[in-house]
């Protein structure tokens, strides 16, 4: 009997004190926890909302083909970094400011930018913009990298379900992360929906979106340098539209120094301003009859 009792003795020992662990660790997961020393929030755009259109500039008679211009990037999505710290974000800002000042200019086309100052805007807002305003082209603004030192010169995108090679696929596996906050998706993109924006109702947009590209590599030739393969297709989120022709111009690798020092350098932004803006009027002379 004696032994009995120094055995449940010796039981009851460890017994307690893993009753009375378990009570200490489920009282630490109902206790808050603890907060960070440093928090950044940001407001993500719902469904149910949708953000304020930009103003549209130029004529006013509402006839006039209208022109939306987005600048890749903004806000806490910087974009692409140079090796002398350039931010693709202001790059791009930049470019597209001076296309408007080039278009508004000529006075024949009416103008909107997705955005005019540094802020961010989802992939789906910056078409989304284009469409609620009923444009008639949309144009998005970017500056590539890449780690190849060899890379240089500027490439214009159009839709494509699949990229034209390996390159313009991780262009815009790269560009479309900009919907992505720490890693998370601000929006499913099924691969149906991506199947329904490139079956035949998307043709037409297509094929008018390539004719405009074709036309800013031959306005630009002269104006500004080209990559070796300058026109191809990729899968860019920001292009997928149903009835709006549209194009992604990387106008130069913020990676390559000399591409950097071009964009970065005033006179030769008004050049690449000059370039596009010509065959943008083109294009809708074209397809619209600018008067």
């Amino acid at each position: 009997m004696k032994g009995r009792v120094l055995i449940a003795a010796a039981l009851a020992v460890p017994l307690a004190a893993a009753l009375a662990g378990a009570i200490l660790y489920a009282r630490a997961l109902a206790a808050p926890a603890p907060a960070p020393a440093n928090v950044v929030r940001i407001v993500l755009p719902t469904a149910a909302a949708q953000i304020g259109l930009p103003r549209i500039e130029g004529p006013a008679d509402a006839s006039r083909p209208l022109v939306v211009i987005d600048a890749g990037h903004g806000g806490h999505d910087p974009g692409a970094s140079g090796q002398h710290g350039e931010k693709e974000k202001a790059i791009t800002l930049a470019l597209a400011q001076a296309l408007r000042d080039d278009l508004l200019a000529e006075g024949r086309v009416r103008v909107a930018l997705t955005r005019s100052a540094d802020r961010f805007l989802a992939l789906e807002e910056r078409s989304g913009i284009a469409r609620r305003l009923r444009a008639d082209l949309f144009v998005s603004i970017h500056a590539d990298a890449t780690e190849s030192p060899d890379a240089v010169g500027a490439t214009v995108y159009t839709l494509s379900d699949r990229g034209s090679d390996a390159l313009a696929d991780a262009v815009a596996r790269r560009e479309n992360r900009a919907d992505s906050v720490n890693g998370v998706a601000l929006e499913d993109k099924s691969d149906a929906v991506s199947a329904i924006l490139v079956n035949l109702s998307q043709r037409e947009m297509r094929e008018r979106s390539k004719r405009f590209a074709q036309l800013v590599v031959r306005e630009g030739e002269g104006a500004m340098r080209f990559h070796t393969d300058p026109a191809r297709e990729a899968a860019f989120v920001v292009l997928k539209s149903l009835d709006l022709p549209s194009a992604l111009i990387e106008a130069g690798y913020i990676s390559s120094p000399e591409d950097a020092r071009s964009l970065g350098n005033p006179a030769w932004r008004k050049g690449f301003a000059a370039a596009v803006a010509s065959a943008i009027e083109i294009y809708l002379a074209r397809t619209s009859a600018v008067p």
